[in-house]
């Protein structure tokens, strides 16, 4: 029987992709392991692998195309023992996604009762939801749907065990709920317009969305502005920001951290790297290779701080594994230093180099840039003093770093000059209070203006 190859999901959050390559050609041989395309994700362009062996009799995807749903039919293996052409002649035809279960009818509206002039009435039915369904759970039965889809879910106050999910696995994602749309059906009215009136005053109010592009263009004149299609990446981005600043409480807390102690170690410490065989130190340590070992420390010192939250509870992690904002082109990645507390200074140095140059070639895997509790996002290079940068969801906290800069400040009765840095705390509220976030600060201030304590 023929072999249909389905478009991977790369990662957890993958629903669409684009299919940059086709490495294997119609008539190939294919054996389990060969590398047959290339994906490209928001993310990264990964390599997928063949897990059948046969011959490639269709490819019904074309190489360059956008958006391919996961779980689609990309192409046809032909197994041993079958005619590759024949099995191509009886493929399906272009790249059309799986059939979907149609949308069931939606139920009638039960007639309205009959009024009584001792009690007049509006029947409001309940609403109706028009989309695609499955068979009811069994009760207790676990509903395996997104975060996003659950939130969404509740918003429009549907029951996830009646959506059918086109997620990898069955597993409900934002646009089944999207699509279930719900209906509010006619109010049947009695005798009198006031019930109507008090009716309409309890019907749920239009939510303000945001304007599309013909209206954003109608504001500026034809000709005076260039169009730039969003790739992948960009438009993931946009969607998580926004999903993060509607659903996450934020508050913000700022210190100034002095780092002369840290930059004479820092010049102590590269000093004495050895040389490999080129003449070359091994490592080289930045002050961004101690801001993650400082907020690593940090986070195990008040490990309360070390959550994420997860729906009905906070998950503490037991190591600290750190986000790095990283600048590529058209967007942003943040590979993860994983188990960072258990890690010398050079081994941070020496790892963030390596994940740096692979975001910069979409070269990371999933798991490289997925996980840990907090974030670094340092402009400091690029001579910013301050800012309040956004929480890379689900994690419950970013550092925004400043530049590091002289700066006069009191020191009892005198004036010093001190090189001194701004770092703001973006936190979620529902994870940490106030109080819990300050010694979480000040515990990363400590490292910071302490370094030889992150080495002992």
């Amino acid at each position: 029987m023929p072999v249909d190859i389905l478009m991977p999901a790369l990662s957890p959050t993958m629903e669409k992709g684009n299919l940059a390559k086709w490495v294997k050609q119609e008539g190939d041989t294919v054996k389990s392991g060969d590398i047959i395309a290339e994906i490209e994700t928001d993310k990264a362009t990964m390599e997928v692998e063949a897990v059948d062996e046969g011959i490639l009799a269709r490819i019904l995807v074309p190489e360059g195309a956008q958006d391919v749903a996961v779980n689609q039919i990309i192409a046809v293996l032909a197994v041993e023992g079958e005619d590759a052409k024949a099995v191509a002649a009886s493929a399906g035809q272009g790249g059309g996604a799986s059939p979907v279960a149609a949308p069931a009818p939606a139920p009638a509206a039960p007639p309205a009762p009959a009024a009584t002039p001792s009690a007049p009435a509006v029947a409001v039915p309940a609403p109706v939801v028009s989309a695609p369904v499955a068979a009811a759970a069994p009760a207790g039965a676990r509903v395996f749907a997104s975060p996003l889809a659950r939130r969404l879910a509740k918003d429009k106050g549907l029951e996830l065990s009646t959506l059918q999910g086109s997620g990898p696995r069955g597993r409900i994602i934002a646009r089944d709920v999207d699509s279930a749309r719900v209906v509010q059906p006619q109010v049947a009215v009695a005798t009198a317009a006031a019930p109507v009136a008090a009716a309409a005053k309890e019907a749920p109010k239009a939510v303000a969305s945001a304007p599309g592009v013909d209206q954003v263009k109608a504001l500026y004149e034809a000709g005076t502005y260039e169009e730039i299609q969003l790739d992948g990446m960009r438009k993931t981005i946009a969607r998580r920001l926004v999903e993060s600043e509607q659903v996450t409480p934020t508050f913000y807390l700022t210190v100034d951290c002095d780092l002369d102690d840290l930059m004479a170690l820092r010049e102590q410490v590269n000093g004495n790297a050895a040389l490999n065989k080129d003449g070359k130190p091994v490592y080289r340590v930045s002050v961004n290779d101690f801001i993650i070992k400082a907020l690593a420390l940090a986070l195990q010192a008040v490990p309360a701080a070390n959550s994420v939250w997860a729906e009905d509870r906070v998950l503490r992690m037991k190591h600290s594994d750190v986000g790095v904002a990283v600048a590529i082109d058209g967007g942003l990645y943040a590979p993860v230093v994983k188990k960072a507390e258990q890690k010398t200074l050079s081994a941070i140095s020496n790892e963030m180099r390596d994940l740096a140059t692979r975001a910069r070639n979409k070269k990371l895997k999933p798991e490289e840039y997925s996980g840990g509790s907090t974030s670094v996002s340092n402009l400091g290079m690029m001579g910013v003093r301050n800012f309040n940068a956004i929480i890379n969801a689900p994690q419950s906290s970013i550092f925004a770093i400043g530049t590091s800069e002289k700066r006069v400040v009191a020191r009892g009765d005198e004036m010093k000059i001190v090189t001194q840095m701004t770092v703001t705390v973006t936190c979620d509220h529902r994870v940490m209070d106030g109080a819990l976030a300050a010694e979480f600060l000040a515990a990363f201030k400590g490292y910071i203006e302490k370094p030889m304590s992150m080495l002992v």
